[in-house]
């Protein structure tokens, strides 16, 4: 297997939500602190940057044109230039104390988002639902930082991580996609990476950015590891699968939190990876509402 390559020179402090646009063959990711939006043509180097007033923390491609964002406060549609048009919801926990972190959508594109509890004092995070009808449900509770969300190509289980707790969950799916019982699918011992944000390929395997642990890897649908690719940086956040083919991996980092030291020692922190694979992946489906 080929190493990571840097995508191109960019470095930012909180990369999160690669998605790939296959329409216009178009990298999107938010940088959560710096409340920006950018994307990014491989084939032609045009990168833009969309400006937002809050932390976007995860968002989502309109099959009608346009954003779906979770933004600290509240879930607003946008237009394509990433201004606010619709407010969708508020924030069902307090966002002074919580703000949407990772999300995406389902095989039916319906919009995800879960939060993640500042205080870290209990499981206070949320993971909740945007519906066609921009209908909320709040799914999932006792959860510290939501994150890991992917779900297996048959529709029939829903990934998700909680970063600060180690622990990536699996809850299966009814026919409709309506969620059953959550279950602990794999844990990870301290000191050794926790499972970031995540992607699924079409063999049914599940690729997480290990934070904090240097490296990206592949688990088999048992939970096996499969394969683990090391990275420069020590914090990778989050992958998705893109290119003309769905054979690229790209792979956001971080520089939260590091000292001047450790960035001068490690500077690729906060830059995008790709990496070719051999199993392609599934492609993320544009929200799309009534």
């Amino acid at each position: 297997m080929e190493q990571p390559r840097v995508l191109f020179d960019y470095h930012g402090e909180l990369p999160e939500c690669p998605t790939w646009d296959a329409d216009r063959q178009t990298l999107y990711w938010t940088d959560i602190l710096r409340q920006e939006i950018h994307h990014y043509q491989p084939h032609s180097g045009k990168h833009g940057v969309m400006h937002f007033a809050e932390e976007v923390g995860c968002f989502a491609l309109r099959k009608r044109g346009g954003l779906i964002v979770a933004m600290r406060s509240a879930i607003w549609l946008t237009d394509g230039e990433g201004r606010l048009t619709q407010k969708v919801c508020d924030n069902p926990n307090n966002p002074q104390l919580a703000r949407f972190n990772d999300g995406g959508t389902d095989g039916q594109g319906r919009f995800y988002a879960g939060t993640y509890w500042g205080p870290r004092d209990y499981n206070g995070a949320l993971l909740c639902r945007v519906d066609a009808d921009l209908k909320t449900t709040v799914l999932q509770s006792d959860i510290l930082g939501a994150n890991g969300l992917a779900f297996s190509p048959d529709g029939r289980w829903m990934y998700t991580s909680d970063t600060p707790n180690h622990v990536i969950y699996r809850t299966p799916l009814d026919a409709h996609g309506q969620p059953g019982q959550r279950q602990i699918w794999k844990t990870f011992p301290r000191g050794n990476g926790r499972p970031d944000g995540a992607a699924i390929d079409a063999e049914g395997c599940y690729w997480s950015a290990l934070f904090d642990g240097w490296r990206i890897a592949r688990f088999s649908p048992q939970g096996e590891v499969l394969a683990e690719i090391r990275l420069p940086v020590r914090c990778p956040t989050m992958v998705c699968f893109g290119g003309s083919d769905m054979k690229t991996l790209f792979i956001t980092t971080t520089r939260e939190n590091m000292s001047a030291e450790e960035i001068n020692a490690h500077p690729l922190s906060g830059a995008i990876f790709s990496l070719r694979v051999t199993v392609p992946g599934i492609q993320k489906l544009k929200f799309n509402e009534n």
